[in-house]
């Protein structure tokens, strides 16, 4: 009897170690995927962000003369934790085109912008341009260092209450072309 009373403590101590262990290692690698999923490689990795990653290059959010830069992640990612999940619960459905190729072709990529676009913006509008206010708010920005125009504009849309897509759209990518016949499609 003693000798199994032994033998169930061994596997009590046992379990007690594996368990606190495995789920320290299953937590060490979901934090890893999260964040190399978050990383500037993975996102242009897949063919058809050849174009957006182009476009992004030529842009003020990429070299500008603070050397600030801001990577896919800022942009498109939330940085709080459920937010982010649920983002990159959204974001498979990429992975699925990419291996559908549906917009492997820069012409492909052309055909869906309208539609890709619009998701982003209604987004930004649903969530007041969260990732937008990560960087830039209201009251971080020094109106008298603006031109007269973007003084004016500015003050005019934190009094009215607007985000920062619903005059901002075109800032790193190009603007879509709006087709005449523009049905929304499911992509």
């Amino acid at each position: 009897m003693a000798a199994s009373k032994k033998s169930q403590w061994k596997k009590v101590l046992l379990l007690a170690a594996v368990i606190p262990l495995t789920a320290i290692g299953a937590a060490t690698l979901f934090n890893y995927g999260v964040a190399y999923t978050d990383s500037m490689e993975f996102c242009v990795s897949c063919h058809s962000m050849q174009v957006p990653y182009g476009e992004y290059q030529g842009s003020l959010h990429f070299r500008n003369p603070s050397g600030a830069r801001a990577e896919c992640k800022d942009c498109h990612v939330p940085r709080d934790f459920f937010p982010k999940m649920y983002a990159k619960l959204i974001a498979t459905k990429d992975i699925y085109h990419e291996i559908l190729g549906t917009i492997d072709t820069p012409e492909k990529f052309e055909e869906h912008r309208w539609d890709m676009a619009n998701r982003v913006w209604a987004k930004l509008e649903r969530t007041d341009s969260r990732e937008c206010r990560e960087c830039h708010s209201y009251d971080a920005m020094d109106l008298t260092e603006q031109s007269r125009s973007a003084r004016a504009r500015h003050a005019r849309a934190e009094d009215q209450g607007l985000t920062c897509i619903d005059c901002h759209k075109g800032v790193v990518h190009y603007m879509p072309i709006e087709p005449d016949d523009h049905w929304p499609e499911e992509y």
